[in-house]
Order: structure tokens, then C-alpha cells, then sequence
């Protein structure tokens, strides 16, 4: 396994839309590995393939609050979402930023797991959020783009949390 290199936007790759996965070869199982581990360093809840510089229809997420129980999706398919919620996102190609972006509150998505058997899972809120957003990645959007008013760093926020609290 190995920390790869995580694409910024301004890369062209992140604007690309991403080819399914057909097949489950050495290099996908080792892309995802490789994923997993680059999510959990850049501390991450979640991570799609174009952010590693691969046009392939999959994403890894994991919001548990131990960190340690990553959800593989391949060729997703959004089935469903329901309700609204609005809050701050970041994103690791998007480093020290974040905006307010309102999403659905619920999704349903039917996706391959890493031995391509179809799944289907629901989740409402951080969850919906990071499948979404991941999502968006494979199609070749960047959450910014979602972005209601102006986006922060993250410092900026820090601080105005710090200065609420005081």
C-alpha cells in the first residue's frame, strides 16, 4: 500500500468524467488499498479516484467515528435522496477551504462493493453528505461549485469558533 498523491483543483482530471470499473484486477484492488490509506492520512472521510489521479467510478468513505471502517463504492448509482441539510464542507482537493453547501438530508445508493456484488445502502446526514459528494467527483464537479456565498479557510472559521466560545 501507498500514500498517493492527492490532485488540487485547478488539475484537469477532477473536471473529467470517470469510465466504470468492469473488472477487479490487482491494480483496482491495490488502487483501493492505496485510497483508504491516502483517506486516513490526509484524515479524510472520504475519497474518490480522480483525486488520485484515476478516471475509474469509485470512491472510498468511511465517517465511523473510530475511523477504521471504510466503505468501498464502485460504479455508484444514486437511487434516491430526500429532505435538506445545509453545512460546511471541505474537501481534500480543495485544500483549507470550506463553504456552505446544502444537500439532500437522505440518499439511497446502489453500488459494487470490492468484490463487484451489487449493494445498497441509506444514510442521512454526514453520510448522505460524503456519498454525494464523493459522487460529484466521478462526474467531475468539485463541491465548490455547490458553494452558497463565499468560501473560507478553514483558519477563518477555527478562529470564529474560537472568539463564540470565548
Amino acid at each position: 500500500m501507498a500514500i498517493r498523491k492527492i490532485r488540487t483543483q485547478g488539475d484537469r482530471v477532477l473536471e473529467k468524467v470517470c469510465k466504470p470499473v468492469s473488472e477487479m484486477s490487482d491494480r483496482t484492488i491495490e488502487l483501493i488499498e492505496d485510497m483508504i490509506e491516502t483517506m486516513y492520512e490526509a484524515e479524510g472521510v472520504g475519497l474518490a479516484a480522480p483525486q488520485v489521479g484515476i478516471l475509474k467510478r469509485m470512491f472510498v468513505i468511511d465517517v465511523s467515528e473510530e475511523g477504521n471502517d471504510p466503505i468501498v463504492f464502485i460504479n455508484p448509482e444514486i437511487v434516491a435522496t430526500d429532505g435538506e441539510q445545509n453545512g460546511f464542507e471541505g474537501c481534500l482537493s480543495v485544500p483549507g477551504k470550506s463553504g456552505l453547501v446544502t444537500r439532500p438530508n437522505y440518499v439511497k445508493c446502489r453500488y459494487q462493493d470490492a468484490s463487484l456484488t451489487w449493494q445498497e445502502i441509506e444514510g442521512e446526514g454526514l453520510l448522505a453528505r460524503a456519498i454525494l459528494h464523493e459522487n460529484d467527483h466521478l462526474d467531475g464537479h468539485l463541491y465548490v461549485e455547490k458553494v452558497e456565498g463565499r468560501l473560507y479557510d478553514n483558519s477563518e472559521l477555527q478562529q470564529e469558533d474560537a472568539e463564540q466560545e470565548g
